[in-house]
């Protein structure tokens, strides 16, 4: 092997194990153990060792040439990857657009997208984006943008394609319902504030509130959008559907602040993790912003992480029926750490737990009243169910409906 390589390797081992002695060396001292301090320290030669020798051998031997910087950087990524699911070393773009996602800015074309039968739907057009002003309707099927195919099968790359900086120009192609043939919608990229609430009445007259995620706005827009079906209504709200389903998640502290807003006291989630900051108990503050009123949250296999930190709480509490299917099962947090050059890793940090004590990790949270999502009749069955649990009913299963919850 390249020797030059091995010793600026092995400088690069002895350096970061020099760091964190120097950076631990009075608790070192207090408890030294010479053997184990030894043993210990000889460990990360014979690792840094294999690793120099695995990526000689990579460098000499592999198909294409590979530059060394792309493989310091995916053994980083495969490092981080290979701890859980969830943590991940992320690039300048990746660390970009979790920084969009976590704040609810960014310049596109502004449309909540999702995957239904293998195409890209829009669920909603963003008020006031370039895509609400050019025509885009909810229920369009985007199949193209501009000129290049897209489908369900890679979300993130068409969701990539759609934005860009703004004022530059962009073409959709677009299949709508009642129109035999497809539409070209040709519009130019602007800033979006996107909006993770939507609030509307049902036709049956019930209040109805979706979040799609959990951005540092929510919150607030939860609350305004409260305030507005109040104003619309001419009186405080007899029952609301708050609906969770296919909400992947997004800042823990919207998540606290949304399960905040219907509960007026008590535990909403704790943690525990091995830094001062990972470990915590977070209560709600009094005031109940539906003062009492009936709650149905919906929720399915697609609900996860910040949304079932909602669904758990409001369910422990026995504040809110829960109707659909079992969450997605994510009880961990992970916490956005900077690195150089625009870089960031994404790492778990905490496990979290529900206020009955409850980890939801791998389990999900468990619906109070199950509903399967298809209908024949193409009825939303499970918000009819959650209507109908705001009156205290509920609705019938048909005779080949699961028991009980069950895992997607």
């Amino acid at each position: 092997m390249n020797s030059l390589l091995l010793r600026g390797l092995l400088a690069v081992a002895l350096g970061t194990v020099l760091g964190i002695s120097i950076s631990l060396a009075p608790a070192v001292l207090a408890e030294r153990q010479p053997d184990a301090a030894a043993e210990s320290a000889a460990l990360p030669w014979e690792d840094v060792r294999l690793f120099a020798e695995v990526m000689e051998r990579v460098k000499r031997d592999y198909v294409d040439r590979v530059d060394d910087h792309e493989l310091i950087e995916a053994a980083i990524r495969g490092m981080i990857a290979d701890l859980d699911p969830h943590s991940a070393f992320l690039d300048p773009a990746e660390f970009s657009d979790i920084r969009i996602s976590t704040s609810g800015k960014y310049s596109g074309i502004g449309v909540e997208v999702g995957v239904e039968d293998g195409s890209i739907l829009v669920i909603a057009p963003i008020d006031g984006s370039p895509a609400a002003r050019a025509g885009v309707l909810a229920g369009d099927i985007i199949f193209s943008v501009d000129g290049m195919p897209v489908s369900g099968a890679d979300l993130e790359d068409t969701v990539n394609r759609m934005r860009g900086d703004a004022g530059t120009p962009v073409e959709l192609g677009i299949l709508r319902a009642g129109q035999e043939a497809p539409l070209v919608i040709r519009l130019q990229r602007g800033p979006v504030a996107m909006k993770s609430v939507r609030a509307e009445f049902l036709d049956s007259g019930e209040a109805y509130i979706r979040i799609s995620q959990f951005t540092e706005s929510t919150a607030a827009d939860l609350q305004d959008a409260l305030l507005e079906l109040e104003r619309r209504a001419s009186r405080p709200l007899p029952g609301l559907v708050l609906d969770l389903r296919n909400n992947p998640g997004g800042v823990l502290d919207a998540a606290v602040a949304v399960a905040d807003i219907f509960l007026d006291g008590g535990l909403i989630v704790s943690a525990d993790g091995r830094m001062a900051d990972a470990r915590f108990r977070i209560e709600a503050t009094p005031g109940d912003a539906l003062r009492g009123a009936p709650l149905s949250v919906l929720v399915n296999a697609g609900s996860a992480s910040a949304a079932e930190i909602v669904a758990g709480a409001l369910k422990d509490h026995r504040r809110a029926t829960i109707v659909g299917q079992p969450t997605y099962g994510k009880g961990s947090v992970q916490t956005i750490m900077p690195l150089s050059a625009g870089r960031a890793i994404k790492l778990t940090t905490s496990r979290y737990y529900t206020p009955s004590g409850m980890s939801i990790h791998a389990r999900g949270v468990a619906p109070d009243l199950v509903v399967e999502a298809g209908d024949p009749s193409g009825e939303d069955a499970q918000l009819a169910s959650a209507v109908a649990a705001l009156h205290g009913r509920r609705i019938a299963l048909r005779a080949d409906a699961p028991a009980g919850p069950r895992a997607e």
